[in-house]
């Protein structure tokens, strides 16, 4: 079976595509794409057997079905520089393989991330974990950027003392805020990086992580375009809906009125839109 080189790939490899200020992803290395998916799910034909649009069609049916081992074939490698408190979320994927610059080994840069003043938020009353769409007003947002900004430069400067007086690089670290930026190099296959992309590209995922999942999904798609198109029919812009879910939209198809739950309600016309009103409403 032939080394599978993806001329869109290649375009991208090694090159930096900067994420919020400091931040940046890499596709460093890659195996396989949309060829080895077909060739892993058609294993008894050699290459050149089917059309390019069976192929389509063919990886479409395995993203539909969830039979996922072929685009287990595919794998990515990239080298990620983000701040702290998104490698924290990111490291909850623990189907990928990585390594990460160590603290102890060295001296940790000057560089923290400062949000831009247009993401600055309230905090959400119905998202406990998130930001309001609430506007915050100039002066306050100036404020929050002030306050970040004395306090990273205050403790790197501690940092720095610390290090000058020959104190062990692990100790001296462990002051060092969330916002101060790492980096990593980050290995995942295909179908658990889509799952990735799934979680860290909705509208519910934290902003700053949501901007790196985003610049990664245009890498997917550079690797295997078929995969990625079939992804973004059958998993990202899909949605799962309940067994009660399930039933009501029947009965609404049949004309007939769904007895739900508030909760319920609300749930289904965050997937659907509104639903038709009970005659007595």
């Amino acid at each position: 079976m032939a080394h599978v080189l993806v001329d869109s790939a290649e375009e991208i490899l090694d090159r930096e595509f900067k994420v919020l200020d400091h931040g940046f992803i890499r596709l460093v290395d890659y195996l396989g794409g949309d060829e080895r998916i077909v060739q892993s799910a058609r294993v008894s034909y050699g290459s050149g057997t089917k059309t390019k649009r069976k192929d389509a069609g063919l990886i479409n049916y395995l993203v539909r079905n969830l039979h996922t081992s072929p685009l287990e074939q595919v794998v990515m490698t990239f080298h990620c520089k983000m701040p702290i408190f998104v490698a924290r979320q990111w490291i909850r994927h623990r189907t990928a393989r990585l390594n990460e610059i160590s603290g102890r080994y060295s001296v940790m840069s000057d560089e923290f991330y400062l949000p831009s003043e247009d993401v600055i938020r309230f905090q959400s009353q119905d998202n406990k974990q998130g930001r309001s769409e609430e506007d915050v007003p100039p002066e306050m947002r100036q404020r929050v950027l002030e306050l970040l900004k004395r306090d990273q430069t205050s403790v790197y400067s501690n940092y720095q003392s610390l290090l000058d007086d020959d104190i062990a690089r692990e100790l001296a670290r462990i002051n060092l805020p969330l916002s101060l930026y790492t980096q990593w190099y980050w290995q995942i296959d295909l179908h658990n990086l889509f799952h990735f992309l799934r979680l860290r590209m909705d509208a519910h995922a934290q902003y700053e992580i949501r901007a790196f999942a985003e610049v990664m999904a245009e890498m997917a798609k550079a690797v295997a375009p078929m995969a990625y198109d079939a992804f973004e029919e059958h998993i990202l812009h899909s949605v799962k809906l309940s067994r009660t879910e399930v039933d009501a939209v029947r009965k609404i198809l049949a004309g007939q009125q769904p007895e739900l739950s508030s909760r319920v309600r609300k749930e289904l016309e965050e997937k659907l839109g509104p639903l038709p009103q009970n005659p007595e409403n």
